[in-house]
Formats: structure tokens, C-alpha cells, sequence
């Protein structure tokens, strides 16, 4: 039932246009604030000006994650926007920025300051922290592309690296296949938000695991988030099956109303 619910919603959303709930979250990420009226102002430094266009480019501009988020203040009140009444942060130093992402992702920190990294950044400062692997305001998505040569021979020889790439692949693999699925369902206007929630909490859990930069308990770990995501593949079948049945039964009427129209219009033209 939900789905054909879901088919005449998507009907009038093709009708009326561009879904409300869209607009709201792309008039969001790309809302002025005083933050963004500073840094993209003429009189600021070339450096923190570009900062801005870094951001727009980024992961959390994606998720609607701006400036005040992260470091605080009041981005709506330029008077107030650096004031530490208001909850402004700054820029965070070099062994801080793992807290300072941290207080967003909380599961993430835990594994990365248990991980050799975060070891490494805490015995000496000299480890990586975040912005090493993910960028500063460009910040990247977690996922087994970040790993390459370039970016983790910064500190060391890709060989481990590389391993635990190999390692992440078939999950990695498997989620962009699954949401690759969901993108399809959500286009033929199939409502996909228990099943949305279901890859984004496995993934979430992944993304975690990943940080732990652990190759052995990543592979031990491996069968257990492909499985989670071969439960939501099975279901995405059962609902592609259900559309393909719909599809081929309304074709079916199609035929059966032709048929009679058909019949109908020979009647009508036979002498009586």
C-alpha cells in the first residue's frame, strides 16, 4: 500500500514541480550569513577569502553543515559573530582538531584516538589529525577513495595503506550498490526513507570502523556490515519486483482497453 501511495505522491510532485522539503534544504546550505558575507567581502585576506568557495565545494556544504556549526558563534549578527558569549571557537590548534570534529562525530573520535593516528598525534603531535586526510573547509567524504598514494605517503609507505583499502572494497562496493538502487526507487517515485535510514545507520557504523585504521578487524568485521547490506539489498528486490508486477499489469489493462475500443469502434461501422 505505501507504495502505490508513494507513486501518485510522486505523480503530483512531477506535476507541481520541484518537492518543497528540496528547496528548504538547498535554500539552507546556500542561505547568507555574516560569516559568508565577510569571507567572500573584498577587504578580506586573499587566504581566508578563499574559503568560502573551499566550503561550497565540500561534504558538509552537501549536508548543510555551515560555518556555525562547527565553530561556533552568532552567524547571523555580524557584531556577534566571533564572540565567545555566543559560543564562537575559532580555528582549532593542530593536536585540538580531532575534539574539535569530534563533538559531531562522536563514534568516529573514539576509534581514530584508540587508532595509531591518533596515537601517533597525541604522543609527539606529529600523527595525523583530520584535516590531513579530509582537507580543512574542502572537506571530503569518508570513503575508500580519500585512501591513496598521494595523500598517505605524506607520513608513510603506502603498503598499509593500500591493504586496508583492499580490505574496505567489497563493503564499499556494496553500499554504493545498494544506494545506487535506492537513487532508482526514489526516481520512480518509490518512498525509500526506512530503507535510507537502514544504509545510512550501517554505514555510519562502517565509516566508524574505518577510522580505527585497523586492516585485521576490518576484515573481521567485513561479513558482518555486508550481510546488513545484503538484508537491504533483498528488500529493495522485493520492491523492484512489486513495480516491475505494476508495470506489466497496467500495460496488460492498456491492451484490454485498446482491445475493446477497438471493438467497440468496428461495431459502430458495421452496416446494421
Amino acid at each position: 500500500m505505501r507504495y502505490i501511495l508513494s507513486l501518485l505522491i510522486s505523480s503530483l510532485i512531477a506535476v507541481i514541480g520541484t518537492p518543497i522539503f528540496s528547496l528548504a534544504q538547498e535554500g539552507r546550505a546556500a542561505q547568507a550569513t555574516s560569516c559568508l558575507d565577510c569571507h567572500d567581502s573584498d577587504m578580506m585576506k586573499p587566504d581566508l577569502r578563499a574559503i568560502p568557495a573551499e566550503w561550497r565545494k565540500s561534504w558538509h556544504f552537501q549536508n548543510n553543515i555551515s560555518c556555525h556549526d562547527c565553530h561556533g558563534g552568532d552567524s547571523t549578527d555580524a557584531t556577534m559573530a566571533m564572540s565567545a558569549e555566543r559560543g564562537f571557537t575559532g580555528k582549532p590548534q593542530y593536536d585540538q582538531v580531532p575534539e574539535f570534529c569530534g563533538k559531531c562525530h562522536i563514534g568516529i573520535l573514539k576509534n581514530y584516538l584508540e587508532s595509531g593516528h591518533g596515537k601517533a598525534l597525541k604522543a609527539n603531535q606529529g600523527g595525523p589529525n583530520c584535516v590531513t586526510c579530509h582537507g580543512s573547509h574542502r572537506i571530503q567524504k569518508a570513503d575508500i577513495n580519500i585512501i591513496d598514494e598521494q595523500r598517505c605517503s605524506q607520513c608513510h609507505t603506502y603498503d598499509r595503506a593500500k591493504a586496508m583499502k583492499q580490505a574496505l572494497f567489497a563493503t564499499e562496493k556494496k553500499i554504493n550498490d545498494v544506494r545506487d538502487s535506492l537513487m532508482e526507487l526514489k526516481a520512480a517515485g518509490v518512498f525509500t526513507e526506512e530503507e535510507e535510514k537502514a544504509i545510512f545507520n550501517t554505514e555510519a557504523e562502517f565509516r566508524t570502523l574505518f577510522h580505527s585504521v585497523d586492516v585485521l578487524l576490518i576484515k573481521d568485521r567485513s561479513d558482518g556490515f555486508v550481510k546488513k547490506l545484503e538484508q537491504i539489498e533483498a528488500g529493495e528486490k522485493i520492491i523492484f519486483r512489486e513495480l516491475e508486477f505494476r508495470r506489466n499489469f497496467s500495460a496488460f489493462l492498456m491492451l484490454i482497453f485498446l482491445g475493446l475500443g477497438a471493438v467497440l469502434f468496428l461495431l459502430s461501422k458495421t452496416p446494421e
